[in-house]
């Protein structure tokens, strides 16, 4: 978080030290029309998808805020996720951030193997790595630092 003395960033829109609820939402969502912020002051903020340089985007609005913001994610998975971990990038706890998910979109799932993340459009339980062709497992665990599911070598038991 910035300090208060800190000039406001020009591309933010943000006053600075804003203090209220950022709604940021990615591709078709329209849940984040409907959150309640509790009156308190709302910037919303809308993209594509979470591509670097809307990450960059979210991180410069991020760094305009103080303490006691509030940030509420919108779209599918991956995205929010990718969001969610800038947002603890950027020194906001978990219980400051709020997504709403669509469960239908793609996965994110992290290789230990390479250490590339590949993303799982077909939600299943198995995945190619796109760095080093593994067939990976998805598990269950989620690693909010790298925004991605953990994926294992799916058949190594058979290779040896």
């Amino acid at each position: 978080m910035r300090s208060v003395s800190m000039p406001p960033t020009a591309c933010t829109g943000l006053e600075p030290g804003f203090r209220g609820v950022i709604c940021a939402s990615f591709g078709a969502a329209g849940d984040i029309a409907k959150q309640d912020t509790g009156g308190r002051p709302r910037h919303d903020l809308h993209f594509a998808s979470a591509t670097p340089n809307t990450l960059s985007d979210l991180r410069t609005v991020l760094g305009a805020s103080h303490v006691g913001v509030r940030l509420v994610l919108a779209g599918p998975q991956a995205d929010i996720r990718a969001a969610a971990a800038v947002a603890a990038e950027c020194g906001l706890l978990e219980e400051e951030v709020t997504l709403l998910s669509d469960e239908a979109g793609p996965r994110v799932v992290y290789c230990p193997h390479c250490l590339t993340t590949t993303i799982d459009r077909a939600a299943g339980s198995e995945v190619e790595c796109q760095g080093c062709a593994t067939v990976l497992a998805i598990t269950d665990h989620f690693s909010r630092r790298k925004g991605a599911y953990l994926g294992y070598s799916a058949h190594a038991e058979e290779a040896s």
